[in-house]
């Protein structure tokens, strides 16, 4: 394997990415306010990283399980995370916390720029944990082709993201510092995420379930979920 690719690198950027997405968050909020105080917008925040992480585990253990045949007891000791199972369970269980406090009001936008900086600069840590990461890309023969170890080249799934990431921080940060009803910017990041993630997969070499793979089958639920959620609760009118 070249030295560029090593899997201790996805370590080091994912511990990266944690800060600098909090440091986008203090300022964002900082700038723009919150209409949360700081113990409701804390108890979001820590309902949304338990949910993160125990969705990003759980959809990993589905991702893994056609290609293990569903042995659950071999899964307990693989699988891995998933970024989609992480904002799929993150939002999931701030909707159920804030519907137990009796938390009005869609609370999200602050983080929408900050997951876009932090997922992206995780991918910079995928794309140099080369084929020890299962964010690689089939084979190709496009002149941007990368070999990430197996003198195949690859398309590079993870830089496509990161480029991806980046101009959607700035259309989302754009839009944001507009007058904009609260929950929309935070809501367009996942359909926009979500809808990402259900096209560059099919260049992933993964497993498949009627033609997509359980990530893809993820998104489509979340997309779902969303375009009912508008059905069924508008958004709120006032500005965010």
């Amino acid at each position: 394997m070249p030295q560029l690719f090593h899997p201790a690198l996805h370590f080091v950027f994912e511990a990266l990415a944690y800060p600098a997405a909090y440091a986008v968050y203090r300022r964002a909020r900082s700038r723009q306010g919150d209409f949360l105080s700081e113990d409701q917008r804390w108890t979001v925040v820590a309902a949304a990283a338990v949910g993160a992480l125990a969705g990003s585990r759980f959809l990993g253990l589905l991702e893994q399980a056609p290609a293990m045949g569903f042995s659950w007891s071999s899964l307990l000791f693989s699988g891995g995370k998933t970024i989609v199972g992480g904002l799929l369970g993150g939002w999931l269980t701030v909707e159920f916390i804030k519907r137990a406090q009796g938390l009005r009001g869609r609370t999200g936008d602050l983080f929408a720029v900050p997951l876009c900086l932090g997922i992206a600069i995780g991918r910079i840590g995928c794309f140099f944990a080369g084929l020890a990461d299962d964010t690689y890309g089939l084979p190709t023969t496009l002149p941007w082709g990368v070999d990430i170890g197996d003198g195949v080249p690859r398309h590079p799934t993870q830089l496509y993201e990161i480029i991806f990431l980046l101009l959607l921080a700035l259309l989302l940060s754009s839009y944001q510092s507009r007058s904009h009803p609260r929950g929309r910017t935070f809501r367009l990041f996942m359909a926009a995420y979500l809808g990402w993630r259900l096209m560059i997969d099919f260049l992933k070499p993964q497993p498949l379930i009627l033609g997509l793979n359980m990530i893809q089958w993820a998104c489509v639920v979340g997309l779902c979920a969303l375009a009912l959620g508008e059905v069924r609760a508008p958004l709120e009118s006032e500005d965010a």
